[in-house]
């Protein structure tokens, strides 16, 4: 994504909070992002592609920041999942995003609702997936449920405190209800006992490519990203950039280090004209690493 169009973004955004999506028109985006039409309809076809753009970064954001948290840690740690689910809260609270939701859920669009239904079902994917990891591969036909009724106690614990108008505290909410998800899954184990079959995550397979594939085309990203860093800029985030290139181009590639070197890399571009490009490459980086994973363990 180019620096212009993050900007756009981040107007649309700003005024989608302020003003509130269905009161804030195209219009208003122009003229505060100073842009003229026919480059707001160059970047989106259309308000909603706006505002699901801005909900899809926020998702990229959350993806790269609880691949992160795993770095040189168990995967069965639940405090590391703990971690990971307040994540999504934290994002949004940043970006102040809820108040978006709540536009979309309200909207009666059905197009945002369906996008918005599509992430919900990506996240519960995810935390079941996770949930493998923690309690093993012997609770894979009961970690959907799992990820629901987690979900689920997580939320209302989330409604009640706001109800009484007491402070949500994420992370001490996310661990009791891990610890309360403990006999439930332990429970649905022994009785062989669940609801939710596997193919309800039909449909959000995204094809994969072939890993080489994906390997030279993180080289050629890469390239072109570190062809635009200008004299100008910090050493380090050369520097950086130069590594992982270097790194994807060996025949065997570092997991270890991959992985530690990500972080660093999108950190050190945070706050530069650079930052939307860098979260982009990582997210796709993540990708290439978490297949070198996967095949790494099948050998």
């Amino acid at each position: 994504m180019n620096e212009r169009k993050r900007q756009v973004l981040m107007t649309a955004q700003r005024l989608f909070v302020e003003k509130g999506f269905q009161t804030t028109s195209i219009q208003d985006i122009l003229d505060a992002a100073k842009i003229s039409k026919g480059t707001f309809y160059n970047y989106f076809a259309s308000k909603n592609e706006c505002l699901m753009a801005i909900l899809e970064q926020a998702h990229i954001e959350s993806t790269i920041r609880r691949r992160e948290l795993l770095v040189g840690h168990d995967i069965t740690d639940k405090t590391i999942l703990a971690k990971q689910i307040s994540v999504r809260l934290v994002v949004n609270r940043e970006q102040h995003l809820m108040p978006l939701y709540e536009a979309v859920l309200y909207s009666g669009d059905e197009d945002l609702r369906a996008f918005i239904r599509k992430r919900h079902l990506t996240e519960l994917r995810w935390l079941a997936d996770r949930l493998v990891d923690v309690y093993g591969k012997e609770a894979t036909p009961y970690a959907n449920d799992g990820a629901v009724i987690l979900i689920g106690i997580i939320q209302h614990y989330h409604h009640f405190c706001n109800g009484c108008k007491q402070d949500f505290d994420a992370d001490k909410t996310i661990s009791f209800c891990i610890r309360r998800l403990d006999s439930i899954m332990q429970g649905m184990m022994e009785a062989d006992d669940h609801f939710i079959e596997g193919e309800i995550w039909r449909g959000l397979e995204q094809p994969v490519d072939d890993k080489s594939a994906i390997q030279q085309r993180l080289i050629e990203q890469f390239s072109g990203f570190l062809r635009h860093l200008t004299d100008e800029s910090r050493q380090h985030e050369i520097q950086y950039t130069q590594f992982l290139l270097e790194e994807m181009k060996a025949d065997h590639p570092r997991l270890f280090i991959l992985e530690t070197v990500a972080r660093s890399f999108r950190e050190t571009f945070n706050g530069t004209a650079h930052e939307s490009e860098a979260h982009e490459l990582i997210s796709h980086l993540w990708k290439y690493i978490d297949l070198l994973k996967k095949d790494s363990q099948s050998s």
